[in-house]
């Protein structure tokens, strides 16, 4: 028997039909939905999907753009006892059909956008798959299997034939994929009790509520972008859709709906403070009241330009991982009813004051436990969390249920810091080189096998910059093999024609060549003359290579 006492995702359902029953809930371009009609639309799905024969525990992938016809398959999912895994619309062929053999999914779901990746030819390869889905409805189906659409899925919804909500062996919920240091996408995780309780520390802390008209900016295949969907959902507001992020049309919807708030990365809050700056000069929003940044701390010219944009905006930011189902710590950076606290909140604030005991990223949320592994003589050490927000573990490597508890209690998050005597935690920097690009995470060693295929490079060693828009940018520092040359000119020949010569765009060229996503192909190349410093037993000192790197912020050209 269900013990419906646990957490579900779906338990905010029933709210949606309390406080937003003949309100509009979903608006999608001219689509818009009432908080009955979305659930219907939930329900309907769920009564397909087990029609269809999905069963508790089976995996489905999901690849589309941002819709309200995402949000529904989520529900759904869970709503069967499914296991969702979103995947990212940007990855590559490889990177997609590597995610495919992790999950090993009974159902695929995508919309027109990803036909590109055929995923037809992924049958023998993934031989867990069962059905197709196209998400959209398009005048003419494509070739899937059993030529299966959502609305054919909802057709035969009747409300009373829908039993209640389901949970999966161990009550899984989400598998997000994040990449791994070997470019191997790894899948956490992600239980409906770390959701729900995310989900409520976002309403607690950020102030979330039904009177809230919530813009999408960030793609629900990433953790953020289902948290802050889900905490939405749960306090009942009303949600605005794009399909991805684009300034102008962020903007233009923030003013068609009177927004009142979004989440952001640095790049996407750069993109709409220079869009304003060139469309609109100095008008602003006055409608926008929360503004959640994360992956990345805001700099100080960010959050001066956001206050001058969104004047009655309280602006956070939030430091968190997938591995820990999003946000661990948040900050209040501006709060426009403390206006005389603005300038000491500022000056304390993440990412702009970069004093020797680290950055500041704020105070735990209410349910998480962050503790410090250092050494005794030290204060700073290994940042580790434990709560019901973690992760239950990789999908396919999660402990059985006999492993000791003491085993899976403390996530180590891969950053160093240290927690001061007001119980702020201030992030030294983090484990591996880690680099957070546009709100993307790009691992080093992943750049650095693609480059190191190339006949002209003898090394290489890849790390990110400070950037006031992507917050790190990927540089590539290399070194050539003998009978090469580095030319500046952004000519762009064939490598085998112009075989004894390397440029950042013939060099750019060949990432793509090899599937590296774009996100993680580096921006600039820096010729490296000397032998990369290493410690006495021979391991790369990158932190050293970035801290020279710094002394040289002017990167072409560039002769270390």
């Amino acid at each position: 028997m269900a013990n419906y006492s646990k957490a579900h995702v779906c338990q905010c359902l029933s709210r949606l039909l309390t406080v937003r029953r003949n309100s509009t809930v979903m608006i999608m371009g001219e689509r818009r939905k009432t908080g009955m009609e979305f659930v219907d639309g939930v329900l309907g799905l769920a009564h397909g999907l087990l029609q269809l024969g999905l069963k508790p525990g089976d995996v489905v992938a999901i690849s589309a753009l941002n819709s309200d016809l995402y949000l529904e398959w989520l529900l759904a999912v869970a709503y069967v006892g499914g296991i969702t895994a979103p995947f990212n619309y940007r990855w590559s062929l490889e990177e997609a059909r590597t995610a495919l053999q992790v999950a090993k999914p009974t159902m695929l779901v995508h919309d027109a956008t990803c036909n590109f990746w055929k995923f037809e030819s992924y049958d023998d390869s993934v031989p867990s798959l069962r059905w197709q889905v196209l998400m959209d409805n398009p005048s003419v189906v494509n070739s899937t299997k059993l030529g299966l659409t959502t609305k054919q899925l909802k057709r035969s919804f009747k409300r009373h034939l829908v039993a209640d909500y389901l949970w999966a062996p161990q009550e899984a919920a989400i598998i997000c994929f994040t990449s791994g240091t070997t470019g191997r996408p790894k899948g956490v995780t992600i239980s409906h009790s770390a959701l729900v309780v995310q989900s409520l520390a976002k309403i607690a802390i950020v102030g979330y509520g039904e009177d809230d008209v919530y813009l999408h900016t960030a793609p629900l295949c990433h953790i953020g972008g289902i948290s802050s969907a889900l905490a939405l959902l749960m306090a009942g507001g009303c949600h605005i859709l794009l399909p991805k992020f684009e300034a102008k049309l962020a903007i233009e919807s923030i003013e068609q709906h009177n927004v009142t708030s979004f989440i952001t990365v640095p790049a996407m809050m750069s993109d709409v403070i220079s869009f304003y700056r060139t469309k609109h000069t100095s008008v602003g929003s006055k409608s926008v009241r929360k503004v959640l940044n994360g992956a990345g701390g805001l700099s100080s010219d960010l959050i001066k330009n956001a206050i001058e944009i969104f004047p009655r905006a309280k602006i956070l930011s939030a430091y968190g991982m997938t591995e820990a189902c999003s946000s661990l710590t948040f900050m209040t950076l501006y709060d426009p009813t403390k206006e005389s606290c603005v300038q000491n909140s500022c000056a304390n604030s993440s990412n702009l004051s970069h004093k020797p005991d680290g950055i500041c990223v704020g105070k735990p949320a209410p349910h998480i436990e962050i503790w410090i592994a250092g050494d005794d003589s030290s204060c700073i050490g290994r940042i580790l969390t434990r709560g019901p927000h973690v992760m239950l573990g990789y999908w396919g490597q999660m402990p059985s249920k006999n492993s000791s508890p003491t085993d899976e209690c403390w996530l180590d998050t891969g950053d160093i810091g240290h927690i001061d005597d007001c119980g702020n935690v201030w992030l030294i920097g983090r484990l591996k080189g880690r680099i957070k690009s546009g709100g993307e995470n790009v691992y080093p060693e992943e750049v650095e096998a693609v480059l190191s295929q190339h006949p002209g490079i003898s090394a290489s060693v890849v790390i990110g910059l400070p950037d006031s828009r992507l917050t790190e940018m990927v540089i590539a520092c290399i070194r050539l093999k003998d009978n090469w040359q580095w030319t500046d000119s952004s000519s762009n020949h064939p490598v085998n024609k112009k075989e004894h010569y390397l440029s950042s765009t013939l060099l750019q060229n060949f990432c793509r060549a090899k599937d590296l996503t774009g996100f993680k192909i580096p921006k600039n190349f820096v010729l490296w003359k000397n032998q990369f410093p290493v410690t006495t037993t021979g391991k790369l000192r990158r932190d050293q290579v970035r801290a020279e790197l710094m002394s040289y912020r002017q990167l072409q050209p560039s002769r270390l």
